[in-house]
């Protein structure tokens, strides 16, 4: 006996009066089928009645109320034939009753913009992509950041041996970005997302000195408003990344090196600013990870929540305003920012955050920084999404390259990944997991291209999964090249604008891909169903009311596989594959010949 069904319409959907549901089934003569929800977090059931049948499908149908407490309505089914009762959730059929953090789960109202499922997104880091006609600008003498340290101009492109890191510059600016949008363009990018661009002693601008006006070094607040209104008159958006965890050590508030005026809360407990800061037992400032130029904000402290979150013009809304207008932020280390000298009360901050952003721009989103699980964050009430780092890069490249982020072996099981990669999507709404950015890496990892000892066509297989996975592909600047990068801050190289060193081939596989993404509306809105493994690949169907697209990933030597198409929801008459690979079916299965570190794609052609 077969289940389905999928957490989209046409077989779920919203009404005035709850939540409509459909239940495929491959088996008519079932004795119960019932719909298992929770109301007020206690279990309720109601019968599901039969329908007309949908091609080979039998039906089942029941319309169940709106969850009146929480963001979503949570949900399940269980049937009973031959006295042994089957269940289906969000991961699949299982016999006992599914664990409810693996339930279905819809809300009343959308929870995420529906911008926000379309973009292809595109991460730069400022002082590494391009230079404007006015760079590289003169930076004072020192920086601070642990100490004081001297500023390093380097030539685009120069080899980094310098120390410390932190405080070498290259130039690259606002401008230079707006200058290189045409290629973005041709790539397909609808939204640029920077890393902070407030001013900061260091280069990668984690240590905010001001968070009222843009760094001089990449061109001062005209430069951000101009960017911003040439992205929007091309069409596309801006989020950028906002700091709230912490400051820089010198910061006017916390004035560590006495370099303002006033005194700070590191200088004097008279401070108007010592109360902004969290300390330890001992009084003593607490830093993030204990990294002495990063003091941590405590948000018990009104003021604290006034200027970032809650005032009229805190952080957090005073660039959603015009003439910036950003469309969203990301929040860094937004997990470990609460009350005190940890994240005490962080899910009340991360609400206060949505309340904000919504009152500012019910449009714009929010998306956070979680190498670990999300997904307490992502249930409708804070987040719209999550870089997902646990959910999609982590286990690529656990499955592909054998190694966890830190570079520890960690080879898992295509097994593993199947079940991995499911747990991931169901424990989030649906829509939610249609919003999330889906890396290969970062400018906090290596490049997968470098771990993957630069094998273009393994690193395929990756941009094959990236694009055709559930989720918003996010690149990281200079991986649609082929550019290089170990560790921190060899991960943060310049871009080659003279096109020498670029991976053409990555380059047109990476519009292609971006290309099918946007003409196909399933592979941007629609479910995920994981049909098929064997040892060294994987077969996806991405199925939303009318079509179907498959991919399936060969991470090992040259296969043929069977993958059987039972599972979709509906029988496709007539199928293409626009990677140029050959197939056959019987209408039940699709068997195809892989090369070796392959993916090939099919999709439905309507009749």
């Amino acid at each position: 006996m077969f289940l389905q069904h999928l957490p989209l319409a046409p077989w779920a959907e919203r009404t005035g009066a709850g939540l409509r549901l459909t239940l495929l089934s491959d088996t008519p003569d079932l004795d119960e089928v019932h719909a298992r929800f929770l109301l007020d977090n206690e279990e309720t059931w109601l019968p599901l009645a039969r329908t007309a049948d949908m091609g080979r499908f039998a039906c089942f149908e029941a319309t169940i109320p709106w969850c009146p407490t929480g963001p979503t309505t949570r949900y399940c089914f269980r049937v009973l034939r031959g006295g042994a009762p089957h269940w289906l959730a969000a991961t699949g059929m299982q016999r006992r009753v599914p664990n409810e953090a693996h339930h279905f789960r819809i809300a009343r109202e959308p929870l995420v913009p529906a911008w926000a499922q379309q973009q292809l997104i595109y991460q730069i880091f400022p002082d590494r992509f391009a230079r404007g006609p006015d760079a590289p600008r003169e930076r004072p003498p020192h920086a601070f950041g642990y100490d004081k340290a001297p500023v390093h101009a380097l030539e685009w492109g120069a080899p980094l041996d310098v120390k410390p890191a932190w405080s070498a510059f290259y130039g690259g600016d606002l401008a230079g970005i707006g200058e290189r949008l045409g290629h973005l363009q041709a790539l397909g990018v609808t939204t640029v997302y920077l890393t902070p661009v407030f001013s900061s002693g260091s280069n990668h601008r984690y240590d905010t000195e001001d968070y009222d006006h843009v760094d001089a070094g990449l061109g001062g607040d005209a430069a951000l408003v101009a960017l911003s209104q040439q992205l929007h008159a091309s069409g596309m958006r801006l989020v950028l990344d906002a700091v709230l965890n912490h400051t820089g050590a010198n910061h006017p508030w916390f004035n560590r090196f006495a370099q303002h005026e006033q005194p700070g809360a590191w200088q004097s407990p008279d401070s108007r600013w010592h109360g902004w800061y969290a300390r330890d037992a001992h009084g003593h400032p607490v830093y993030w990870k204990g990294h002495q130029s990063l003091p941590v904000l405590d948000y018990a402290h009104p003021e604290v929540l006034d200027a970032f979150i809650r005032g009229r013009h805190s952080v957090l809304r005073r660039w959603l305003q015009p003439p910036v207008s950003a469309d969203g932020w990301r929040l860094d280390a937004v997990h470990m920012l609460g009350e005190g000298p940890g994240a005490g009360n962080n899910a009340a901050m991360l609400r206060a955050m949505r309340e904000a952003v919504r009152d500012e721009n019910p449009e714009a989103i929010l998306v956070g920084e979680h190498f670990s699980e999300a997904s307490s964050w992502l249930q409708g009430d804070q987040e719209d999404a999550a870089m997902n780092y646990w959910g999609f890069t982590l286990p690529l490249w656990q499955w592909l390259a054998g190694v966890d982020f830190g570079g520890r072996a960690a080879p898992i099981a295509t097994a593993d990944l199947a079940a991995w990669l499911g747990e991931s999507r169901a424990v989030v709404p649906h829509e939610v997991a249609l919003a999330q950015w889906n890396a290969l890496d970062s400018h906090d990892t290596q490049r997968l291209f470098t771990v993957l000892g630069s094998d273009e066509a393994v690193h395929g297989v990756a941009l094959a999964l990236q694009f055709g996975y559930p989720g918003v592909p996010c690149i990281y600047y200079g991986d649609e090249v082929g550019l290089e990068g170990g560790n921190d801050p060899d991960n943060r190289r310049c871009v080659d604008w003279s096109g020498a060193s670029w991976r053409g081939g990555i380059l047109e596989r990476v519009k292609q891909f971006a290309a099918w993404r946007r003409d196909r509306a399933e592979l941007r809105e629609g479910a995920c169903i994981t049909l098929a493994h064997g040892d060294d690949w994987i077969a996806f169907a991405r199925v939303n009311a009318t079509a179907v697209t498959l991919l399936v990933a060969n991470r090992g030597d040259a296969a043929e596989v069977l993958v059987p198409i039972d599972a979709l929801p509906f029988d496709i008459a007539r199928w293409v594959s626009p990677s140029g690979h050959t197939w056959t079916s019987d209408g039940r299965a699709i068997r195809l010949t892989l090369s070796a570190r392959d993916a090939a794609w099919l999709w439905s052609v309507a009749a």
